[in-house]
């Protein structure tokens, strides 16, 4: 893993970040405090981003690349979309990581360090924290979404399937 040094004043990086879909209704100050948490990670394919069973205060974006999240060793999904994200439940929960999480090609994150609002002063957490629980909310919404239109698709295909199996058993009777 290649990284970099916190990203604390690079008003530079600020337009990059404002991409992310959620991230784009934020201001320049609040996105300046998300960096001052984060850094750059560089993974090579096959390498380990996140440990399924293990603590971790890393939140990661997904800036560019692809990776497959697997849970008790069964691949589960792949992620190529910017903006995509890494460890919120266990961020949210405390939580150990609920899956392991693998680069399948070079993939760029920016990574948000959350242990270090355990060291803010209160004003500068409570700031902070409103940022947060927006975005997390926002992450939350999309990716229930997602899954509730996937949980639509999943239940129709089964009840296609359910039809067929019925009709063949029924004209197999005949």
């Amino acid at each position: 893993m290649q990284e970099t040094p916190y990203l604390k004043d690079r008003s530079d990086l600020i337009e990059i970040i404002r991409k992310i879909p959620f991230l784009r209704s934020y201001s320049d100050m609040q996105l300046l405090d998300i960096l001052s948490l984060s850094k750059m990670r560089k993974f090579a394919p096959g390498e380990r981003i996140t440990r399924e069973g293990e603590l971790d205060s890393w939140l990661y974006i997904i800036l560019s690349g692809e990776v497959i999240i697997s849970n008790l060793g069964t691949a589960i999904a792949m992620i190529s979309s910017p903006g995509s994200t890494i460890g919120e439940m266990a961020i949210v929960d405390g939580e150990p990581r609920s899956a392991s999480v693998d680069a399948t090609a070079e993939t760029t994150t920016l990574a948000i360090d959350m242990s270090v609002t355990e060291r803010m002063s209160d004003a500068g957490r409570e700031r902070f924290d409103a940022v947060f629980y927006r975005l997390l909310a926002k992450i939350l919404v999309d990716r229930l979404r997602k899954t509730s239109h996937e949980l639509s698709q999943a239940r129709d295909n089964i009840k296609e399937l359910t039809d067929a199996i019925l009709l063949q058993q029924t004209e197999t009777k005949k």
